[in-house]
């Protein structure tokens, strides 16, 4: 591995604040700070002096392109590359570059999910800059990262929403901290890091199997002979290739400055992590999407194949995303941060209220935030939080609050150092509260980690409903509290009460136990199992209440993204019940009805030999798998016909019909199949095996 200049090397790739400090005339660079610290409006006579400096960085940098980057409602992110080359007659062209460029692009929006926004004739979008998203260069081209809306305004992406919801809670929190005295805070920020898990296989067991190829996980395949039951592969040595991609993916990362900090292998056999350090949402959620991109795009150069889905393997963990979400101030003070008296810390103590109100308030958003067809195979499997959504404190602060809302005494508990009972190793401080990797929404130190997120997911619709319900909470104390003729009292008074009302989502407990799930169902705690479940629940009225007040989505926008949801949900489906059935028909039955005539013309032979020769353990696999082969076809062409069915169905009437009746016939088709897998001889089984995949990375 070649050496680098490690701090040289980080953000190289970025127009980051340090390069528009060099290249902004001062004037220009100040008006554009200021837009990006105070999320103000950009000043356009600023923008061709910022477009022109942008665009020398970038071609001295090899860009010969630009494109306006955004995220549409397809899950993935979209870009279109215009040259700088201008001609100017004579035979002879310029690099050239304006603001008007810089500022608006119109992509064609037809072919985009809209979710009945737009008709398919109605073509015309338009993408904005977004400043406080530094601009990147990739592949040859300046990266502009952008909002992106249709002709007539409504937002038809994940940032537009995003950036909204964060202006939300930077007004509420604002109103806040005011009543707290503090008068030096300009802006409230979100912040969120996203641990990324991910699978490695081989590239050529990847392109073996038509599931893996089009559904990004196996909809078949026998448990192997060893699993994770060994735990050996959990923070275990990297295999040698493994540990080279993962070091080329840290270099091109830390090009466009995305601080990739930790990796490490995970439990299930070829799965691996990698977290980053966390910066404000929008670009944090920047950052998570060119990770999953680079992830996938670096792996064939090792010859493997990154899986991002929640569950390409039966039987053995899935992958998810752990969303570090917190909530500070641009003048440094982290509002989750306890401090060394939390029972004294009111400000604090009101932030944590607001959380915790916000999340009981709209569980069924969250739940939704994190509702896929992939993660439904994840979600309440043992390995992974479940549909019903609590808040893990620890046993510090769940005694503070439940001594607030008791209005008893509180011990804190004491900090002690813990010996390892051997002289050379150093006696450590441990922490006040053990960590609870069965929670969905667990409190960390200084911020919160929302678990529920599936690995192949956009993290933005989480945060969005993050941002906005914790504002919405601000809204109300703030309400409450501006005016009041005794704050502290008033004050003490909503801590308690708030605490008080939504305790009931509050759980230190195994969240993977059947005894919480009845204990949730008493508390009044919702529990979709399903994501067409969750999708119902978008556009309730308290949820529209919630997104309209703030601006952050308009009810046309939610019905659009309720009915993407829907959509999404069934054209997954729909490959995957496809993809089955032509597996079955066409690489299953046929592989197996050779292995069943090898085996009757051995029986045959060996019985011309003599007649005495013993051939009951042939016969009797020749009867099994002949039974199984019926079995298959008739379960292959059941599925082909409900899945047909389902076509003709809209989204949401589709959706619950695949969960009633296709998901079964599509369990009861792949048994039948792993079955068969296990008493056909290893030659004849026509794609790699669980065994195969999972242990050939080295």
């Amino acid at each position: 591995m070649a050496n680098h200049n490690i701090p040289e090397l980080f953000a190289s790739q970025v127009f980051s604040e340090d390069v528009m400090r060099e290249r902004l005339p001062k004037d220009v660079y100040r008006s554009l700070l200021h837009t990006i610290a105070e999320g103000s409006e950009i000043d356009n006579s600023i923008a061709d002096v910022v477009a022109g400096a942008m665009k020398d960085w970038a071609i001295e940098h090899g860009a010969t392109h630009f494109t306006h980057w955004f995220q549409p409602l397809s899950g993935v992110t979209a870009e279109k590359h215009d040259a700088f080359l201008s001609p100017v007659g004579g035979g002879k062209a310029i690099m050239e570059f304006s603001g008007k460029e810089l500022i608006k692009g119109e992509p064609d929006a037809s072919s985009f999910p809209s979710g009945g926004l737009r008709a398919t004739f109605e073509a015309r979008g338009y993408t904005a800059w977004d400043p406080a998203s530094y601009a990147f260069i990739k592949d040859g081209s300046l990266y502009i990262p952008t909002a992106f809306c249709s002709y007539t305004g409504e937002a038809l992406d994940t940032k537009t929403p995003l950036l909204r919801s964060m202006d939300a809670i930077n007004r509420e929190g604002l109103r806040i901290l005011r009543l707290f005295g503090d008068t030096a805070t300009k802006r409230v920020i979100t912040t969120v890091g996203a641990e990324q898990e991910y699978f490695l296989i081989d590239s050529e067991h990847f392109k073996a199997r038509r599931d893996l190829a089009f559904c990004g996980r196996t909809l078949f395949g026998a448990p192997a002979v060893k699993g994770q039951e060994m735990e050996d592969h959990y923070f275990g040595a990297i295999p040698t290739r493994v540990a080279e991609y993962m070091h080329e993916l840290d270099l091109e990362l830390w090009k466009l400055g995305i601080c990739s900090k930790t990796k490490h292998n995970e439990s299930a056999p070829s799965q691996h992590e990698l977290a980053p350090i966390y910066g404000t949402v929008n670009i944090g959620v920047d950052h998570n999407q060119l990770i999953m991109e680079y992830m996938k795009k670096l792996a064939p150069r090792f010859g493997m194949e990154c899986l991002l889905a929640e569950k390409p393997f039966e039987g053995i963990n899935g992958s998810g995303k752990h969303n570090n979400w917190s909530l500070g101030t641009d003048t440094g003070v982290n509002l989750l941060k306890p401090g060394k008296t939390p029972e004294e810390n009111k400000l604090f103590l009101l932030s944590l209220s607001a959380v915790i109100k916000a999340v009981d308030d709209y569980q069924d958003l969250l739940r939704l935030s994190s509702a896929t067809a992939g993660n439904d195979c994840r979600l309440g499997g043992n390995e992974a939080p479940p549909s019903v959504i609590s808040v893990f404190l620890g046993d510090e602060l769940d005694a503070l609050v439940h001594s607030i809302i008791d209005g008893s005494a509180y011990s804190k508990k004491s900090s002690k150092y813990m010996s390892f009972g051997v002289s050379t190793v150093p006696s450590i401080r441990r922490d006040t509260t053990d960590r609870n990797r069965t929670s969905p929404f667990a409190f960390t130190g200084n911020k919160f980690e929302f678990r529920m997120i599936g690995s192949a997911q956009n993290i933005a619709l989480a945060n969005i409903v993050l941002n906005t319900a914790v504002a919405a909470s601000f809204r109300e104390f703030a309400d409450r509290l501006e005016g009041v003729e005794d704050f502290d009292k008033e004050l003490s008074r909503l801590i308690r009460t708030t605490l008080k009302e939504h305790q009931r989502i509050l759980f230190l407990g195994n969240s993977y136990s059947k005894e919480w799930e009845a204990e949730a169902k008493a508390r009044g705690l919702s529990n979709y199992k399903t994501s067409p479940e969750a999708y119902e629940h978008f556009t309730d009225e308290k949820n529209v209440e919630l997104f309209t007040s703030f601006g952050v989505m308009s009810e046309a926008e939610m019905l659009s993204r309720r009915e993407i949801l829907y959509e999404s949900y069934r054209k997954t489906k729909n490959i995957e019940a496809r993809t089955m059935v032509e597996m079955t028909l066409r690489d299953f039955i046929p592989a197996v009805s050779r292995y069943v005539s090898e085996l009757s013309d051995a029986v045959n032979s060996r019985r011309a030999i003599s007649a005495a020769i013993d051939t009951s353990v042939e016969v009797e696999l020749i009867e099994r798998l002949s039974a199984l082969l019926s079995r298959a076809f008739v379960g292959a062409k059941e599925l082909e016909r409900v899945e047909k069915l389902a076509q003709q169905k809209s989204s949401p009437e589709a959706s619950f019909y695949f969960i009633k009746t296709v998901n079964p016939k599509m369990d009861s088709l792949r048994a039948i199949v792993d079955e068969m897998e296990t008493l056909t001889a290893r030659e004849h089984w026509p794609v790699p095996t669980y065994g195969d995949i999972l242990f050939s990375v080295r």
